[in-house]
């Protein structure tokens, strides 16, 4: 084998082995976003519709197409999108209008437009959150409470379901990443528990105990996931897009107003109609129990970080529902993280080695000013004219359940709620705006309120989804009845209890 070359760097010589890179794969995934927009923008622009911003569409249909399959990280995907059109902004971003405007340069607006997304108060609420599961992870906190709520309630299969269901609720106002909270916080501790009674993945003992427990898990996270403006990171990408479309502003303690009826009707049902629909065999006993007291054991007394954790997120929380008028949320969550870090809950360094959190607010700025962008070259009042032309005539009550019914069951075809929420939102909003008698506030919320139930329909669905299916306690064909029965259940109890609701505090 040769020695490995010698590199020179500024005169010092050192001994470094130069590693071969791998060679690039290049797969279908990468290229479908890329030939969708080819194709679409090969198609000539709808009667009515401006040719750039036809082009525009096209660069955003490959970003979605990006999104649901995933070949780069979201964050890369937005990046990517929104220097492209940056690029071509003189083609798909303005029209021969803007670009006659004396003294107008396409290329510097451009630049304003695609960095707009990072000085947007929701992406950086989004950031802040993620701290707070930051704080969750690094402190144990999580995990602690977890537990102790197994070891309370574990001695009857039917209550070990609730004590998941309240470990997900009390996590879910400050983690609003579900795959963080149920995926990295629920799950590490749940897997724990079907063995306890001979329960095992991939094998008929799984229906033990270890299915009931996995699909209570993801049905709860789900349901949380709508309760919390904070609970799901696409709601807060929903609060923005609604106040960019329609002018509509969604605060915390407004959004938890309208969720909490439905919401905790369902929390208090996940549990009972999954013991009815998908019944464990176990149905009592103490292990679990055991397991989670020689757990919590380990863990020790409770620490003064993590005390100082509880603290500072009840602060939050309280500030977010009760000082809305006075203090902007975004302003006291940065306040709040701030103080983590002189109190040394979570680190600097922790903060800048979160790569999660940085491609999140990457993704989320970018998605942010393409989907403005949409609004900017007028392709979202097109198409809302065009949808709205074939509801002439149609009652607003019929108009609304229309678009709720488009948006829960069009997510089929959607394996991420944050492209969902990009494509979908803006649009179905500003046709609701065309309809006269229509109530713009509550189809804001009813369909933002829905992104978090909506993902109980598919094993792609939302991001804890891929967790609990890959699981080996739910088997394809359990996963999409399931999935069929409990979407179809919480649309009914959405639409029944949650909309009266909704239209009667708003």
């Amino acid at each position: 084998m040769k020695s490995s070359p010698k590199v020179e760097v500024t005169g010092v010589t050192s001994a470094a082995t130069v590693k071969k890179e791998s060679s690039v794969s290049i797969t279908w995934k990468h290229l479908a976003p890329l030939l969708v927009a080819i194709a679409i923008a090969l198609i000539p622009a709808p009667a009515g519709l401006a040719q750039h911003a036809w082009y525009f569409f096209a660069i955003f249909a490959g970003v979605i197409v990006g999104l649901m399959f995933e070949p780069l990280p979201g964050g890369a995907i937005g990046l990517i999108g929104v220097t492209v059109v940056t690029l071509l902004a003189p083609w798909v971003l303005y029209g021969p209008a803007d670009l006659a405007k004396p003294g107008f340069n396409p290329t510097n607006a451009a630049l304003t437009w695609a960095l707009s997304g990072f000085s947007n108060s929701t992406v950086w609420l989004i950031f802040g959150a993620f701290m707070f599961a930051l704080g969750y992870e690094k402190t144990g906190l999580g995990r602690r409470i977890a537990l102790l709520l197994v070891k309370a309630m574990g001695r009857k299969t039917l209550t070990l379901g609730y004590a998941v269901t309240l470990a997900d609720t009390l996590l879910a106002p400050f983690t609003p990443s579900n795959t963080a909270r149920s995926g990295g916080t629920i799950y590490p501790v749940i897997k724990n528990l079907p063995p306890l009674y001979d329960s095992k993945p991939n094998d008929p003992s799984k229906r033990r105990i270890g299915s009931y427990i996995m699909w209570v898990a993801l049905a709860s996270t789900c349901v949380t996931s709508t309760l919390f403006l904070t609970g799901l990171a696409p709601n807060l990408l929903a609060k923005e897009l609604v106040r960019k479309t329609v002018n509509v502003e969604l605060q915390w303690g407004d959004w938890f107003a309208a969720a909490a009826v439905p919401g905790i009707l369902l929390l208090i049902l996940v549990p009972l109609l999954a013991y009815w629909l998908y019944p464990p065999e176990v149905t009592e006993g103490s292990a679990v129990t055991e397991w989670a007291g020689k757990e919590i054991g380990k863990l020790g007394g409770l620490t003064s970080r993590e005390i100082t954790l509880a603290v500072l997120v009840v602060i939050a929380l309280g500030l977010w529902i009760f000082a809305g008028n006075y203090v902007n949320a975004t302003t006291a969550a940065l306040v709040v993280i701030c103080l983590m870090m002189v109190l040394n809950v979570v680190t600097w360094d922790d903060v800048t080695k979160n790569s999660a959190v940085w491609n999140t607010l990457a993704w989320f700025a970018t998605l942010v000013a393409l989907a403005d962008g949409l609004t900017r070259v007028g392709f979202v009042k097109w198409f809302a004219e065009s949808v709205a032309g074939q509801l002439t005539g149609v009652s607003p009550s019929v108009a609304v359940l229309t678009l709720l019914l488009i948006n829960f069951f069009g997510h089929y075809l959607f394996a991420s709620i944050t492209a969902h929420v990009t494509a979908m939102i803006p649009v179905l909003l500003a046709v609701g705006s065309t309809i006269p008698g229509v109530n713009i506030h509550a189809l804001a919320l009813g369909l933002c309120l829905q992104l978090g139930i909506m993902g109980i329909i598919t094993p792609y669905a939302t991001g804890p989804s891929p967790v609990y299916y890959g699981s080996g306690y739910l088997p394809a064909a359990d996963y999409w009845r399931l999935g069929a029965i409990f979407g179809l259940i919480f649309f009914a109890v959405f639409l029944v209890i949650g909309v009266p609701w909704m239209l009667f505090i708003l």
